[in-house]
């Protein structure tokens, strides 16, 4: 375990933390916040090519549906025949039923990474990570614009997050199932679309505010990539 710990401190932390430093000290006026929008995008524009991906092939899953609805009342009582003729089905449309979650999950351990940069980078003591030829900025002035400090809490800045994850919510199910689909996967997605903001608000209440600009950002990224993706892909 504690060998896991120092590979991903290595490989993922001290890497991010030292490009959010290095865009600190150059950013005019050394604006953290600006830092941490900066880093965020960064990181997401790194995953862009395997998000649109992942978009990609949820929306095919889903123009899929009717046949796919068919199938599993035809093969109700036979599993076997019913995944067998799925897999047919995705085969002849050129469809991968996994290839969305692979982009997602090579993603977290990043997400988790920026995550606990800006909850613990604000720190003196995180200045002991910085590579030999990373400038020390000093003591970090947490402000954003002027007016947020982004190391101390923010309810204003956790339901802007919140209201964005809503909004990235609605947007997902908008373009993705059939209103009229009552799968226990869309019932979930409906309930999802109202939980999800919730948690985000409750959980980035009780962070430093340079989580909900994270949040915010990378909630904010999405939306303009799913908007750039139906518009293109015409879903």
């Amino acid at each position: 375990m504690n060998f896991l710990f120092s590979l991903y401190h290595t490989v993922l932390f001290e890497p991010l933390f030292n490009i959010l430093i290095v865009l600190y000290n150059l950013v005019p006026g050394r604006d953290f916040g600006v830092a941490v929008i900066l880093v965020t995008l960064l990181a997401r524009l790194a995953f862009a090519p395997l998000s649109a991906k992942a978009v990609v092939a949820q929306r095919k899953l889903t123009s899929l549906q009717p046949q796919t609805k068919e199938i599993q009342e035809k093969y109700k009582n036979n599993r076997d025949k019913q995944t067998r003729v799925l897999m047919e089905l995705y085969k002849k449309e050129g469809v991968n039923p996994f290839a969305g979650i692979l982009p997602i999950l090579l993603q977290i351990p990043i997400l988790i990474a920026l995550y606990q940069v800006f909850w613990k980078g604000l720190g003196p003591e995180q200045l002991e990570f910085l590579y030999g030829f990373v400038a020390s900025p000093g003591l970090i002035d947490p402000t954003f614009l002027g007016i947020v400090n982004l190391g101390e809490k923010s309810f204003a800045m956790a339901a802007l997050a919140g209201a964005l994850q809503f909004i990235q919510g609605k947007q997902m199910a908008r373009q993705g199932r059939p209103k009229d689909d009552k799968s226990f996967a869309a019932t979930f997605q409906k309930q999802a679309l109202y939980f999800f903001p919730v948690l985000t608000l409750l959980i980035v209440s009780q962070l430093p505010s340079a989580v909900g600009l994270y949040w915010m950002t990378t909630s904010a990224f999405s939306i303009g990539q799913q908007w750039y993706i139906a518009r293109k892909a015409q879903f």
